[in-house]
């Protein structure tokens, strides 16, 4: 049998055995009371290998990684403890998650990088959601400060990484992700400035960061005086012409939160262009957990990226709650199949395994050798967050 009918032979086998799984799915209200349950458990453990003062972050070779509070995913443990009490109401994981949230307080006023949204309201937004707590409301604020200085009206939108050999103002899709503590800030009594802020980057990076197919470049470089782009590029995608698999559900999921901030239609607009183009790439494997790059040398045995997944389902399950008819049941129905996937022996650990992670089989950024096919806190966060909002929003 010659490569190419081997490679065909191999893709039916994969979609006979996902579509003999869909016939044995649970219904999605029993995974998901069941998903929580199993949550808390495993975040007992997962907690028993934090150090005093870091964060989770995966796991390796057996033992747990744990990174400072700086890092950029240093919010999202908390954020799914919120989640998981949220559900659950235990009291154990209440106080693990009052914990997390004082290791990384001091954020509130850190200023080197863009990433405070997902360090401080993935954090103390789902914390001030559920407890409504003041002190957590002024924190947020205190935060949504600190990201502003980032913004420069030259290039008008946010710097995320600071000058280096290899960048003058880089901005990354990833930063839509932190405009959503921006725009929560201003709606909740807080300085407009924060939501104009966050409309004009939006508006900066849909004019500079996107092809005409609707997927995106994962860098924009600026010269910082003028605000003309100098170059697009990529840090973590396979090449800079390549529409790297997390890039896009960052893209996908920023503008749909946006929208909802704004009603502006183009934002709208653009987040169905995304999800059109996720959807119906021909390298998206069946069961909807994509490649770690659309574009990756050796699909289909490419590496996958369970993080990227559950980010999608999240934000298309966000994106059909503002369509209708076919489109939204297809946003719906394509975020289930990403949920039964995630949920699978596939892609799913088992009780005491994985140092404490849900999810495992993600990717973190393939160039640069780091976190390939592990366990990684944010595939969590938004798997945990996919599943409350199908809960609240279909259920």
């Amino acid at each position: 049998m010659n490569k190419r009918n081997l490679m065909i032979a191999f893709l039916l086998l994969f979609n006979a055995t996902v579509f003999a799984q869909d016939a044995s799915r649970k219904p999605m209200a029993k995974l998901i009371n069941d998903e929580f349950k199993f949550a808390a458990d495993q975040y007992k453990i997962l907690a028993r290998g934090v150090e005093p003062g870091l964060t989770p972050q995966s796991f390796k070779d057996g033992k747990n990684v744990n990174y400072d509070i700086k890092w950029w995913c240093s919010g999202f443990y908390s954020g799914s403890l919120w989640y998981i009490y949220e559900q659950t109401k235990d009291e154990a994981i209440k106080k693990e998650a009052e914990s997390a949230l004082k290791v990384i307080e001091p954020n509130q006023t850190y200023t080197g990088n863009h990433d405070l949204g997902f360090m401080m309201y993935c954090s103390f937004g789902n914390a001030y959601r559920i407890t409504a707590k003041p002190e957590y409301k002024t924190i947020i604020n205190r935060s949504a400060e600190s990201l502003s200085t980032r913004y420069h009206e030259n290039v008008k939108a946010i710097q995320s990484w600071n000058k280096s050999k290899f960048w003058d103002y880089p901005v990354i899709i990833d930063n839509m992700m932190n405009l959503e503590m921006l725009n929560w800030v201003s709606d909740n009594g807080g300085s407009q400035k924060y939501k104009d802020i966050s409309v004009v980057h939006a508006n900066t990076t849909l004019r500079n960061h996107f092809r005409p197919d609707f997927s995106s470049f994962h860098v924009v470089d600026y010269n910082p005086e003028t605000g003309a782009v100098k170059r697009k590029a990529t840090w973590q995608g396979a090449a800079d012409c390549s529409a790297w698999a997390r890039g896009q559900a960052w893209a996908l999921y920023g503008y749909t939160m946006m929208y909802r901030f704004t009603q502006d239609k183009s934002y709208l607009k653009q987040a169905k262009g995304i999800a059109h183009f996720i959807l119906n790439h021909p390298n998206l494997p069946a069961d909807k957990v994509p490649f770690w790059d659309f574009d990756a040398q050796g699909v289909p045995f490419a590496k996958r990226d369970a993080s990227a997944a559950a980010i999608m389902a999240s934000a298309l399950l966000e994106l059909g709650q503002y369509t209708t008819g076919a489109e939204k049941n297809e946003f719906k129905t394509s975020a289930e199949t990403m949920i039964y996937s995630l949920s699978s022996d596939a892609y799913h650990a088992k009780l005491g395994e994985n140092g404490g992670f849900l999810l495992m089989h993600s990717t973190g950024a393939y160039p640069l050798n780091s976190e390939i096919d592990v366990p990684l806190i944010y595939a969590d966060y938004y798997y945990l967050e996919a599943l409350a909002r199908y809960k609240n929003w279909y259920l």
